[in-house]
């Protein structure tokens, strides 16, 4: 998918989008990546028409060492998995 364009984006994005609750779309950031293609293109596309990070759902509360579990983890990077393009985004 070198040196794609604006249609073929838009027809990868149609083709892995999923109906997201807000009325747009939401699409899978390791579905971009499964596809092999030029995934800075894709996330450019998805910027320039308006998409946003999916906000991370709230940590669950895992009991007593809940804490000490999360401790761990602080270095972790936070890279959003989903991506929501707002309704009328895809043509």
């Amino acid at each position: 998918m070198s040196g794609v364009d604006e249609v073929e984006i838009n027809a990868l994005v149609t083709r892995l989008g999923r109906p997201h609750a807000s009325g747009g779309v939401v699409i899978e950031r390791a579905a971009i990546l499964a596809e092999g293609g030029d995934f800075a293109a894709v996330m450019d596309w998805i910027t320039a028409h308006a998409g946003q990070p999916e906000s991370a759902a709230a940590p669950r509360g895992r009991g007593l060492h809940g804490g000490r579990l999360e401790q761990g983890r602080a270095g972790t990077s936070q890279t959003p998995s989903r991506f929501v393009l707002p309704p009328g985004a895809l043509v």
